[in-house]
């Protein structure tokens, strides 16, 4: 593995003979020279310091000397790299980038990393780099882009040196993505580790708990949190923080018990918490919501207090404060306290919601419409189609009063826009607390260390805004597309002085707290910090307002849904938002807080779809900050955003970009090569990639000077993005237009042959006698000079939009030759053709689909398990939300499992049903057929739900031939490239059962029943039959465009491989996919081809049966290996063990196709090269290897925690050896369990001379044309 701290003594030495000459004749200089050199002692200590020391290396206090030391060499370097005008070694750059990272100079090591990457052709060797870059990443926010370099690092080193804080921040990625399987898999990856971490093993075990309460399984949670509290020596942080947790669960979730004892236990529980940790502003927040909900207000108050008082107001706390107030009809503390709410959060839609309800109680509808609007404008707003209805009702309430009754009614309240630009209350501000003082000194940084002046309260109001201006502003807004060029000054200038008075206005709040029960408090400023963007010449580059207010990393959890809002007055309420830090501090650690768990939106309702955003996650883990994640108490996916810091100045930009204004910075700039590597050519990236993919070559950037160093910044990727997701610009931003770095050549993933696979065995393990590094390489089956995987580019050119809906391939069978003519079987692989519709089959071959009927599997074996899909009834191709509100690609579904009987039984009953509805549906018609109008709007309320559940009965395994010996049998009658076991079929080869790959599978549906969007697994090819009675309808889309749609996946949140989606159809048709779309009828037979993607619905009432098949061709061959790698890279367990089948068919299949002999062999050659080389290494450590032999048709292995494929060499640890339960794991994994390896046993399931034997008889058979 490439590592930069190899070059840097080479560096640091050129770097001084570089000085040396440039001091000869200038004598006025030699001052300056001699105070930027670097001496022997300072480059040695330097040498081995790279990204890996992040978190590990102390800058404060006994750490000074080091800090003062990386100062140094970045001056050093930041002065060579100018005298040499940029034409220096690709490593000063990256070590350069290493140095700032360690300083925390996140934009300067940006730029550093940046320049690295643009010289350096091989740089995804460099693990360090990857690893430097996906740190910067992470601290910017740009989870997508973290995510990706993290992978790399795994990828291209899966024994690298800090793989276990890179599991935990993918961890925490994944969590804030809501993908919680892989982030559960992360978590536990890191758990396993017994390499050092900025996290201890105690506050990763909380994360996975706090991962089920995300996932709201309360009890798997609420064990977990238990669990924990037993552990030895647990820190105080850490036990508050549980016993907050628990506190929390018990008031707010659906656990065992009644209300009162659940309440009391919540009650205990934060009142241990407290004890633990007395100045936790949340857990004083909980226990105020504890009081609150038995009837306690003067504790209430109290505990609300309390939380403010530890500097931890939040909306949250002011919109509990304000429903109480309003339960103690105060109507005007009510309403300063929901404002204070609103202007702290102004998407917080339970507080807006609450204040509409205080004005519908005062009798002022038109200021409850406004706020119901507001509340239905928030993203974290689910009842919408409720707060409309709401809204239309006042409306119709408003038009039926006179207009003389509303001008000379007596208003309780002041109308919103009086509210919202009243003073403070002079009792607010009474109090200038010592602790607001060291949060407003706290908070310089924070602010780019330009803190707003402090004015009298006089002089601050008179900046507001007044009520005319609010509402002309409101106006503005609402026609924003249709203002002219004045109109459009006059909104900007509006909405600055609107900025200015909200800031004003928190600035005041956050110094001023009364004490007083009754009065209305305050909160801390929440709004967004300014910043302003740096030099364009790296050299001249600056950090100023770089770093954060809490340099603590919080680890951002979900908001946790109130189980009845009982808090609150109206029943349509929900309460969202909210914020909880919680640091931990350890003396080993660096001197900053961090927090345990990120902040977790609490405040939330039963119908609450609420989602804040994340503000600032530091890079270090013990150091995150978030304010919250989105709610898990909705169907779809969350809405989640995540707000990225904006402070990232002094980005590298080149010589035309150079006077770069002033403003909020909605972009980071992405150098990670994250572009799809199908096409070369491509001339831009789709639409959630970041780096197009034409880029210079590493000479002509080497030419270029310092001045004009490249900014990989991309207009697709964005501090203000998560996984491609833009959250839109601030209101006062600029926009900064900086160079496109693209993607360099593209790389094939399987090797070209300019690698020989001649070399005999015996040359290959001479080749292999001199071990590397611990022993080991990575097991990748790729080139060693290729790059990760990356998913293709969208065909270039697009098609034209009259080339989008083309025409199914389909044959239609006649008897039983057409079958078994070759050609069809060479129509259905060739890769030009994605799919094939094979119509008549069952005709041509007489086959009996009966025996695949209900009644027939009913009659066979009614008890079978059936593993049942409860999903929503959509409208024809369409995707909704679970309120019939927008479209999306999510589609989630519930899991559970019956019998064949039972389905069956449901099956049935839903016919019926179905056949009432549509007698009941006929009478409406015949009553209404003059009524078009009515028609149409029952159609459009049909449309949008609420919608009704079906069961889908899928993965119904069909293997036992003792049970199902009749329908595999009938299944014999098909063409052999079509049958589930062929000689022909690279499945078959396997050795043994992949259920659902070699074996069949039946599925029952009602209409509706969705398969979702997948690729076949490892790509294979698939037979799907319908057996009837109903029709399914199948929409394909071919395999090159897979890169694009795995592009609106990661848009949208989901993970290609493991989530459920269905596309969205304007969606594909915008960015030029072509879609197959078409009806299977019974007996019809549909060839998915290799990669093809697909996604299927049932129209009527049917069964069918699929498996798949391996075609023995090069394309497929190629395009399994390639999902084999993508897998690895995606931490995603591969069903066909490819290794395995490699060589199984070189054992068993003679191959004269010289491209698919080329990569079967090439394979051989990498992993009898890596088997050798661990093996040696093994030996040469004293590690004994034992025989153990292999079975008949047993199971190829994965690893029990990474789940990568293992071959020959089984590292099983002692306990399970000696049980005979052997729980394998991969030589890395079982390496970070035990360094040394004392607690595993290492077997062999292949002797080397039968390795050697297969590899050396496996030649280029000669194909029938030739040998003619």
């Amino acid at each position: 593995m490439k590592s930069c701290a190899v070059s840097l003594t080479t560096a640091a030495v050129a770097f001084g003979d570089e000085a040396k000459k440039m001091a000869e004749g200038k004598a006025s200089r030699e001052s300056e020279e001699e105070s930027v050199s670097l001496t022997v002692e300072e480059r040695e200590a330097l040498g081995g310091m790279d990204s890996r020391l992040f978190g590990f290396v102390r800058l404060h206090e006994d750490g000074a000397r080091t800090k003062t030391l990386l100062g140094k060499a970045v001056r050093c370097y930041e002065s060579l790299i100018l005298k040499a005008e940029g034409k220096v070694e690709s490593d000063f750059f990256c070590q350069l980038g290493h140095f700032n990272l360690l300083l925390e100079d996140y934009s300067k090591a940006l730029s550093a990393y940046q320049r690295y990457y643009s010289l350096q052709a091989d740089y995804w060797k460099n693990a360090a780099f990857l690893y430097g870059l996906g740190l910067v990443y992470f601290y910017y926010n740009a989870f997508h882009w973290a995510i990706k370099a993290f992978q790399d690092v795994l990828y291209v080193d899966p024994s690298f040196c800090r793989a276990k804080e890179i599991h935990l921040r993918l961890g925490l990625m994944f969590k804030v993505n809501t993908d919680y399987k892989s982030s559960l898999k992360h978590f536990q990856l890191a758990l396993i580790d017994c390499n050092p971490c900025t996290l201890s093993n105690a506050e990763i075990q909380f994360h996975i708990a706090h991962l089920y309460e995300t996932q709201r399984k309360y009890h798997s949670a609420k064990e977990a949190y238990e669990q924990l509290l037993q552990t030895e020596n647990l820190p105080a942080q850490v036990k508050a923080t549980v016993l907050q947790q628990l506190g929390w669960m018990h008031h707010n979730m659906d656990l065992v018990g009644d209300k009162a004892t659940k309440e009391s236990y919540a009650i205990q529980y934060l009142q241990k918490s407290l004890e633990a940790d007395p100045n936790s502003g949340q857990s004083w927040y909980f226990l105020g919501r504890c009081y609150s909900s038995i009837g306690k207000v003067q504790d209430a108050f109290i505990s609300y207090r309390q939380s403010i008082d530890k500097s931890e107001a939040s909306a949250d706390t002011w919109c509990s404060i304000g429903v109480l107030y309003q339960q103690q009809n105060q109507p005007m503390d009510a309403l300063q306290a929901y404002i204070c709410a609103v202007q702290l959060d102004h998407g917080h839609a339970a507080a807006w919601m609450d204040l509409g309800t205080l004005y519908e109680s005062c009798n002022q509808p038109q200021d409850a419409i406004k706020c119901y609007l507001n509340a239905a404008r928030s993203k974290r707003c689910s009842n919408t189609s409720t707060l409309a209805a709401r809204i239309k009702f006042l409306q119709a309430q408003l038009c039926n009063l006179p207009q003389s009754s509303l001008q000379n009614k007596t208003k309780l309240l002041p109308s919103i826009e009086e509210a919202w630009s009243l003073p403070i209350p002079a009792e607010l501000t009474s109090r200038q607390g010592a602790m607001n003082t060291a949060q407003q000194n706290g908070s310089d940084n924070w602010n780019g260390g330009q803190s707003l002046s402090h004015h009298p309260v006089q002089q601050v109001y008179s900046l507001c805004l007044t009520p005319q201006k609010l509402q002309h502003l409101e106006q503005l807004r609402a026609n924003r597309d249709n203002l002219n060029p004045a109109q459009k000054h006059q909104l900007e200038q509006l909405e600055s002085q609107f900025v200015l008075m909200q800031q004003m206005r928190h600035k005041e709040v956050a110094q001023g707290l009364h004490k007083s029960q009754s009065s209305c408090l305050s909160g801390p400023n929440e709004e967004q910090p300014l910043f302003s963007t740096g030099s364009a010449q790296y050299h001249q580059a600056t950090s100023t307002g770089i770093k954060k207010a809490n340099e603590h990393l919080t680890l951002p959890s979900n908001s946790v849904p109130q189980g009845d809002a009982d808090s609150h007055l109206s029943c349509h309420t929900a309460t969202s938002g909210g914020q909880q830090g919680i640091m931990f501090t350890k003396e080993s650690k660096p001197s900053k807080n961090r927090s345990l768990v990120p902040e977790t939106s609490r405040h939330t309702g039963d119908t609450s779809n609420g989602c804040a955003d994340v503000k600032g996650l530091s890079n270090h883990v013990h150091q995150l900050i978030a304010d919250a994640v989105s709610s898990p108490n909705h169907g779809d996916s969350p809405n989640l955003l995540i707000a990225d810091n904006p402070q990232l100045s002094a980005l590298l930009i080149g010589k035309a970009n150079g006077n770069v204004g002033t403003g909020t910075c909605d972009k980071v700039n992405n150098i990670h090569p994250a572009v799809h590597t199908k096409t070369d050519h491509s001339v831009a990236s789709s639409p959630s990639s970041a780096i197009s993919t034409a880029t210079p070559s590493p000479k002509s950037t080497e030419q270029r000077s310092i001045n004009s160093v490249t900014s990989l910044n991309s207009p697709h990727s964005g501090l203000h993005t998560v996984n491609g997701e833009g959250l839109g610009k601030s209101q006062s931003s600029t926009k900064v237009d900086l160079p496109l770095a693209s993607h360099r050549s593209t790389s094939q993933i399987l090797p070209s042959m300019s690698v020989s696979i001649c070399p005999s065995s015996t040359e290959v393990l001479k080749a292999c006698r001199n071990p590397g590094k611990n022993g080991l390489s990575n097991s990748c089956i790729l080139l060693d000079k290729c790059p990760p995987p990356r998913p293709p580019t969208s065909p270039y050119p697009p098609l034209p939009k009259d080339k989008l809906n083309p025409p199914t391939p389909s044959i239609y069978l006649e008897n039983k030759r057409d079958a078994f003519f070759p050609p069809l079987h060479q129509f259905c692989t060739n890769p030009k053709n994605p799919v094939t519709v094979i119509r008549g089959l069952a005709g041509a071959l007489k086959l009996d689909l009966g025996l695949f009927s209900t009644k027939t599997l009913v009659e066979a074996n009614n008890e079978h398990m059936v593993e049942v899909r409860t999903q929503l009834l959509q409208p024809a191709d369409e995707n909704w939300d679970p309120t019939g509100t927008k479209k999306i690609w999510r589609c989630e579904s519930n899991r559970s499992h019956t019998t064949i009987a039972k389905y069956a039984q449901y099956q049935a009953s839903s016919f019926q049903e179905s056949l009432r509805e549509e007698n009941e549906k006929r009478t409406q018609h015949k009553d209404h057929s003059d009524n078009e109008s009515t028609s149409s709007e029952n159609s459009g309320r049909r449309r949008k739900g609420p919608f009704k559940t079906i069961k889908f009965g899928t993965n119904i395994d069909l293997s036992d031939n003792k049970k199902w010996k009749l329908q595999l049998h009938e299944l014999t009658k098909l063409p052999a490239f079509a049958r589930v076991v062929s000689a022909g079929n690279l499945l078959t080869h396997v050795g043994h059962t992949i259920l659902g790959m070699n074996t069949v599978q039946l599925y029952m549906k009602v209409p509706g029943s969705r398969t979702p969007g997948h690729q076949e697994n490892n790509n294979f090819c698939s037979v799907n039959i319908n057996i009837g009675p109903g029709d399914c309808e199948w929409f394909v889309v071919p395999e090159d465009y897979w890169g694009v749609l795995n592009d609106f996946c990661e848009k949208n949140n989901l993970n290609f491989l493991m989530s459920s989606w269905w596309p969205n159809l304007e969606d594909l048709y915008e960015a030029n996919v072509p879609v197959y779309r078409f009806i299977q009828r019974p007996g019809d037979l549909v060839w998915i081809n290799a990669g093809t993607v697909h996604w299927v619905q049932a129209v009527g009432w049917c069964n069918n049966i699929a498996w798949n098949v391996g075609p023995l061709t090069a394309c497929q061959y190629k395009l399994a290996v390639e999902r084999y790698e993508w897998n690895k890279l995606k931490s995603v367990k591969s069903p066909v063990p490819m290794v395995h089948l490699s060589w199984n068919m070189a054992r068993n299949i003679k191959v004269s196709d010289p491209k698919l002999f080329e990569m079967i062999k090439y394979c051989l050659l990498k992993i009898l090269k890596q088997y050798q080389t661990l093996r040696e290494a093994l030996v040469a450590a004293g590690k004994e290897v034992i025989w153990h032999g292999r079975t008949n048709d047993e199971p190829a292995h994965y690893c029990s925690i990474c789940e990568v494929e293992v071959f020959n060499l089984l590292f099983v640890t002692n306990e399970s050896n000696t049980q005979k339960t052997y729980i394998v794991h991969c030589h890395d994994c079982a390496r970070k369990t035990s360094k040394s390896l004392e607690n595993f046993v290492v077997l062999e399931q292949y002797k080397m001379e039968d390795l050697i034997q297969v590899y050396d008889q496996f030649t280029l058979a000669l194909s029938l044309s030739s040998s003619s």
